[in-house]
């Protein structure tokens, strides 16, 4: 600025020197008119550059570059301006691409998001939020969210101010999807209102509170057997016989409890553990052929029992683990199969699929059951699982196994009619059988 004033004060001192001529050689009266016409001449140069300037200011343009020019010291003037419009106008770039980038990250963030001016009114939202509470953006922008979200234990929370801990709600369109709101203030009124479904995690709540509840039940019979069974052994003068027959009863319940720990030590080990690898081959005609002899001793000639095989493959993944899964779908249909039933064990193989089934003339259960079958201690008939010895834990072990070798379980049974569990392998589990020669390199 001061550099300007220094050459405006130049230029008149200029002038006036210039004037000084004409007024020796013409006379005063000629050098004041030079004088006047070159002030004139100066007024009206910086009246036009002053009304470019007024005109750019009404209507400024958004590209840098568009600032008027000038001569003289408006060539400064203007120069400075166009640095200071281009600079703001690279600011105003950054800041609305910053602006761009925070809303397509808050638009694809896992959570809801949504903001609220001071009378509740919705002034954006993210495409996880339109899905938690059922509305669109385009159309919904600026109605009071208690228009659109009417459940009253949100009406309340809203309306108490109180934000301080999170409020779970069923949310509006279904009331399977459970979520947690929470309203954070912020700025000038403003309110941020994050969503969360949290739907899996109440779902895990409930089987954790579930499986504590079912394994203190589960060692709670046996331990109370055993604790009868010790201080009557104790208290009472029994005869040899009475304390052998008690005796016998108390390592029955003990095998029961161990049978028990065993299982969850199995699901926990299956649980930590990395999938299979796909280098292990898992024959698959000896296996069956011992899942068959399996079967037939613990039978005892009681069922009618028949194995049907197609297809020359094999599995790829750990023997042990689905030598487990499969021998326990066989034990549990000649369980729960009447003496005289059958039960057939289907192999059906291509390079495509491969699925094991086992179909029984059991007693069956209602189609209701079946999402629940391989939850941890879950039982049709409590009663008679306990009567066949089992744990509750086979199928969810069965379960975890499959899981972990990319496998399906689908399972169908009708009341009487008896059950039918199929496990389906995908085509990277499949590979064709092995020839002798294969046989011998992998022996040891």
């Amino acid at each position: 600025m001061d550099h300007l004033v220094l050459r405006t004060v130049f230029l008149i001192a200029g002038i006036a020197a210039g004037a000084f001529l004409p007024g020796l050689l013409f006379g005063a009266t000629a050098g004041v008119i030079f004088f006047a016409g070159a002030l004139v001449a100066l007024l009206l140069h910086h009246i036009r550059h002053v009304a470019l300037l007024a005109q750019w200011l009404n209507q400024p343009q958004t590209q840098p570059g568009q600032v008027p020019r000038g001569s003289g010291i408006w060539d400064n003037v203007f120069a400075l301006l166009y640095r200071y419009e281009r600079v703001k106008t690279q600011e105003h770039q950054l800041l609305a691409k910053t602006l761009v980038r925070f809303r397509q990250a808050g638009r694809v963030h896992p959570d809801g998001v949504m903001i609220l001016d001071a009378e509740n009114r919705i002034e954006w939202c993210n495409d996880t939020a339109e899905h938690h509470f059922d509305l669109s953006l385009d159309s919904d922008h600026g109605q009071p969210i208690a228009n659109l979200l009417r459940q009253p234990e949100f009406i309340a929370y809203l309306e108490a101010c109180d934000y301080s801990n999170p409020l779970e709600l069923r949310a509006a369109r279904t009331s399977a999807i459970i979520l947690s709101l929470q309203i954070i203030p912020y700025g000038d009124a403003q309110k941020l209102l994050l969503s969360r479904d949290v739907t899996r995690l109440e779902k895990l709540e409930s089987m954790r509170r579930d499986f504590v509840a079912n394994v203190s039940h589960e060692l709670r019979t046996p331990l109370t057997v055993l604790s009868g069974f010790l201080e009557t052994i104790r208290e009472l003068d029994l005869d040899p016989q009475r304390v052998q027959d008690y005796s016998n009863l108390m390592v029955e319940q003990c095998r029961r409890m161990q049978c028990i720990v065993d299982d969850l030590l199995t699901l926990s080990t299956l649980e930590s553990a990395p999938s299979p690898s796909l280098d292990e081959r898992i024959r698959m005609s000896p296996l069956l052929a011992r899942l068959r002899a399996d079967a037939e001793a613990l039978s005892g000639g009681k069922h009618r029992i028949f194995f049907d095989v197609s297809g020359d493959f094999d599995l790829l993944g750990s023997e042990n683990e689905i030598v487990s899964a499969l021998g326990n779908l066989v034990s549990n249909a000649i369980r729960y199969t009447p003496d005289g039933g059958e039960i057939r064990v289907l192999w059906r193989a291509t390079a495509d699929e491969a699925e094991y089934a086992i179909e029984d003339t059991g007693i069956g259960f209602a189609p209701e059951h079946i999402p629940r079958l391989t939850e941890r201690f879950y039982r049709v008939d409590r009663g008679r699982s306990r009567a066949t010895g089992g744990t509750g834990l086979g199928l969810a072990i069965v379960k975890h196994i499959l899981n972990r070798h990319q496998a399906a379980l689908d399972i169908r049974s009708e009341p009487g009619k008896g059950s039918r569990f199929a496990v389906r392998f995908p085509p990277r589990r499949i590979v064709p059988a092995a020839t002798a020669d294969v046989v011998a390199q992998e022996m040891p």
